[in-house]
């Protein structure tokens, strides 16, 4: 379905932009696809800026980075957040694929966050299937849905990963809202069929950028909403780590990261969305992995 939504997003920048630069600036074809892209690409970077705006709005303590690296940093957030929105998760499924699911002792499962498909995920796992790791992965769906349904989708698609593979278990490894539908649902049916949690640049303690997202799920993550109130005590018995991105632009202040469950693992320099194309991220969650098959 979100495919389907940044299609018909995209089609109607795309007649927008194209008929103020044909029509109503009486430019060239050639000029007016410039525009075309440049607008849609500044709409783009106006989102972000937005985000860094809060971010630094509502920043937590945390050692402050050299300039070029904060440049860079903001950076490449914005080209991956582009490339994300604009090419890869619209057609998700020709970046992806089918899963290749095969026989293992433990798959890992990829659960990815708010206003995102499994598209997001397609450098991780293109990386984590080169070491040899049987990789999972879903869509919740409706995009912007209520937790607790994509909860339950998520422990569906475990139980068919369990049994195309014959594993027991599996690992998850979430993205920001993945991190909290993932302990939602191990908190609501039963955990057993889970090794292991690994999360990534989660808001496990809400985020102050959520009243500004569409959906219940958005509602869901506000700073003392009813739901995660209800969540906080539900421990995490499975080996958990939480990588925290201490400049997100996403998830405000960044120390709700922080879980009292979770080995906390400070990922310095990286945006929210860069995480999932990250070196530092993929080495983190690769150290986890061995550690849990071990």
């Amino acid at each position: 379905m979100l495919s389907r939504v940044l299609l018909w997003w995209m089609l109607i920048e795309l007649v927008l932009f194209g008929a103020l630069g044909r029509f109503g600036l009486g430019w060239s074809w050639g000029t007016t696809a410039g525009l075309v892209l440049g607008g849609m690409l500044a709409v783009r970077v106006l989102m972000m800026a937005v985000t860094w705006f809060m971010a630094w709005r509502w920043a937590s303590p945390a050692p402050a980075l050299p300039a070029v690296r904060s440049v860079g940093m903001v950076l490449r957030e914005v080209g991956v957040f582009a490339l994300a929105y604009l090419a890869i998760q619209p057609l998700q499924h020709w970046w992806m694929g089918p899963d290749r699911l095969r026989p293992c002792s433990l798959p890992v499962l990829l659960v990815h966050g708010y206003a995102c498909n499994r598209g997001i995920w397609w450098w991780m796992r293109r990386r984590l299937e080169a070491d040899g790791q049987v990789v999972a992965t879903l869509s919740l769906e409706p995009p912007w849905g209520d937790i607790d349904d994509f909860a339950a989708q998520l422990h569906e698609r475990i139980d068919a990963v369990c049994a195309a593979t014959g594993a027991p278990r599996v690992v998850l490894v979430a993205h920001s809202m993945g991190g909290l539908v993932s302990r939602a649902c191990m908190a609501r049916f039963v955990a057993a069929r889970v090794a292991g949690l690994i999360t990534i640049a989660t808001p496990h303690g809400g985020t102050a950028i959520a009243p500004l997202g569409l959906g219940r799920c958005a509602r869901q993550m506000r700073r003392g909403s009813a739901w995660l109130l209800a969540l906080a005590p539900q421990r995490v018995k499975v080996p958990f780590v939480s990588i925290r991105t201490p400049q997100d632009n996403f998830v405000m202040p960044q120390d709700t990261q922080r879980h009292p469950d979770a080995l906390d693992e400070p990922l310095p320099g990286v945006g929210h969305m860069a995480a999932l194309f990250d070196d530092g991220a993929l080495a983190l969650v690769r150290r986890h992995l061995a550690r849990l098959a071990a």
